[in-house]
């Protein structure tokens, strides 16, 4: 569990159900992220699937305690590399105060000082300006930009629907000399 002046970062349990529910089940969530919008029993399956896991950590209030987002930080292969893949969704609801900054600089600043991370690397759509922001601010530099990297759906053909990507990363190191 990590804390911010505003925020805990924690693992999931069965009681977010209702609050992963709230915006997993908007549409605009999908936009630039793979699947659909899910049901409230489908809320409880993932929190429980992900309370088993440590990639997937529930973002709450800490005067309120609701989980007003979600955190993806996932130890990529090879493990001898010490790179982490970060990632997120938050509720639109919080869209715009900063939380989702708040909550990735805590995660990084743990990786580095905690984990011995010697990487951290992010993906994100070069149209969702919201999320590339968000990178920046943690420090990260965008390193690269891959045309047509990957597909979340099908056109009304089946055909792929590509869409870019831009790669971001910080190294040890230059977290420690900003």
């Amino acid at each position: 569990m990590l804390q911010t002046d505003r925020l805990t970062i924690r693992n999931f349990n069965l009681a977010d159900a209702n609050d992963l529910y709230e915006y997993l089940s908007l549409p605009d969530t999908y936009i630039f992220e793979p699947g659909s919008p899910i049901s409230k029993e489908e809320a409880k399956q993932l929190c429980v699937e992900r309370s088993k896991s440590d990639s997937f950590l529930a973002v709450e209030l800490r005067v309120t305690h609701k989980m007003i987002g979600h955190l993806y930080f996932s130890h990529s292969e090879p493990i001898d590399f010490m790179t982490w893949e970060l990632g997120y969704i938050f509720n639109p609801k919080y869209f715009n105060k900063g939380f989702c900054t708040e909550a990735s600089k805590a995660i990084i600043k743990y990786a580095f000082n905690e984990l011995q991370a010697h990487r951290i690397e992010a993906f994100c759509n070069p149209l969702n300006a919201a999320s590339w922001h968000v990178l920046e601010k943690t420090g990260m530099k965008r390193e690269g930009y891959f045309k047509e990297k990957a597909f979340f759906r099908k056109d009304i053909n089946d055909e792929p629907m590509w869409h870019d990507c831009y790669a971001y990363g910080l190294i040890d190191k230059d977290f420690k000399n900003k």
